[in-house]
């Protein structure tokens, strides 16, 4: 667990350590070094007080994990959180959150409401995100500059945006975006394809080909309610699945978001294949549009990754409220208490995620090698005492209000829950503007 290093940049000293990989371990007096932006080491306390260290960075009371990767989200939806509550998904998308968007979205909303998520995020343990909207490229810059790792879906409609006009020039416009970032090392592009009702079939099969060339991920919303599969049904002859899988769009670079929906032969598919599920069990459960069987997705050998959605739909982008909401979802929809335990619930937000991303050899455990993701979680207060299992008490007890400290390939992006990038008090006001400019909007 420790490579011959002697000098180190960092040297973080917990009470635990858990690291992920092996599933379900907590390290007890062992300390995390970091170099440069990768984690050089992890060993125990007394051999970690021979090392020669530049910043030594005391954490009592504090569990170390891996920073949480949240894989499904829209950034710039935050500045419409609360906008419209309480609504299935078609009348809340079509009468309500498009027409806001068609209203109001520009570069500036996507950069302001960029740095709104990125904030909330950040404060609650997230360093990798997944998000499809407009403006990606401004999106992508704003992370970047912000410190956050993310995959940045460029989106793809067949209707006209204030992005883009046709499918054709989304798409152009999206390589460019990917050209642009090609070489950084916090952003990764990916095709974002919408749905399967808001994407013609041949649209969607030129998208499977040239991902397939460009070796590069594709990122979509499916099977997201029953109403979604039976209107496929009814007009093409076939489940969504299917049509995905028989134009080539389905593999392991497949990024399937909600299946609330599925079937058997659904699950066979998706495991034969290799794709990927994103659960986003909030989201879900507030537009009421289904429950994904995780259970038996995992007992296919399927990796389901964790998603928050947007701020719209959720409504926050706090993954350890997503880990609970999985876990306990979970339960009761078996009707088992021991399904989906905790350590399995860590691994949804954490390595599951970076191997949808395809960037499990980076991210998502604390092993020597990787990029030095890493969150420190306070469980010092009466809200986690007394602490018998810090992995329960991560999943079961803690809100992301416990995150103190932060840092993204070894660079800090949160000191003592004060952000270093992010000036909260600017923000505040661009959002109050953004606010009283959008409930201006007319409701459908």
């Amino acid at each position: 667990m420790a490579p011959s290093v002697t000098t180190v940049d960092i040297l973080l000293r917990p009470r635990w350590i858990v690291p992920v990989i092996p599933r379900g371990v907590v390290l007890e007096d062992h300390c995390l070094a970091i170099t440069g932006d990768s984690i050089s080491a992890l060993l125990p306390r007394q051999e970690a007080d021979r090392l020669d260290a530049r910043e030594i960075i005391d954490l009592p009371g504090h569990a170390l994990t891996p920073g949480l990767i949240n894989c499904h989200g829209h950034a710039g939806m935050s500045l419409l959180r609360g906008f419209a509550d309480d609504l299935p998904l078609m009348p809340w998308l079509q009468d309500h959150i498009w027409p806001a968007e068609k209203a109001h979205v520009s570069a500036q909303f996507a950069a302001d409401g960029m740095e709104l998520a990125v904030a909330e995020m950040a404060r609650s343990g997230t360093t990798t995100f997944s998000d499809q909207f407009l403006f990606p490229d401004t999106g992508a810059s704003t992370a970047q500059r912000l410190g956050m790792r993310s995959q940045i879906a460029f989106p793809i409609w067949n209707f006209a945006t204030q992005w883009a006009n046709n499918t054709d020039e989304y798409i152009s416009k999206g390589l460019a975006v990917r050209d642009q970032f090609k070489h950084s090392p916090l952003v990764h592009i990916a095709f974002g394809p919408h749905a399967p009702y808001t994407v013609d079939e041949k649209d969607l099969a030129r998208v499977a080909i040239l991902a397939s060339e460009l070796d590069a991920v594709v990122h979509i919303h499916l099977h997201e309610t029953r109403e979604e599969v039976l209107q496929a049904v009814e007009q093409n002859g076939e489940r969504p699945l299917d049509t995905l899988h028989r134009i080539g769009l389905l593999g392991p670079r497949a990024q399937c978001v909600h299946m609330t929906d599925l079937g058997s032969q659904d699950i066979e598919l998706l495991a034969a294949t290799g794709s990927h599920v994103v659960h986003c069990p909030q989201s879900n459960m507030k537009l009421a549009s289904g429950i994904c069987r995780v259970t038996e997705l995992m007992a296919q050998g399927i990796n389901v990754a964790l998603g928050t959605d947007s701020a719209a739909s959720n409504n926050d982008l706090n993954m350890f409220g997503e880990m609970q909401a999985a876990a306990l979802l979970a339960k009761v929809a078996t009707r088992d208490a021991t399904t989906l335990p905790a350590a399995d619930t860590l691994a949804m937000a954490t390595i599951n995620g970076a191997r949808a991303m395809g960037l499990e050899d980076q991210i998502g455990s604390l092993e020597p090698g990787k990029q030095a993701d890493v969150i420190a979680v306070d469980l010092t207060g009466p809200e986690t005492q007394p602490v018998y299992n810090p992995l329960s008490q991560l999943v079961y007890s803690c809100n992301g209000s416990q995150v103190t400290q932060s840092w993204v390939a070894g660079q800090a992006i949160m000191r003592d829950r004060e952000l270093l990038q992010i000036d909260l008090d600017a923000l505040a006001t661009r959002v109050d503007d953004w606010q009283q400019r959008i409930n201006a909007t007319p409701r459908g």
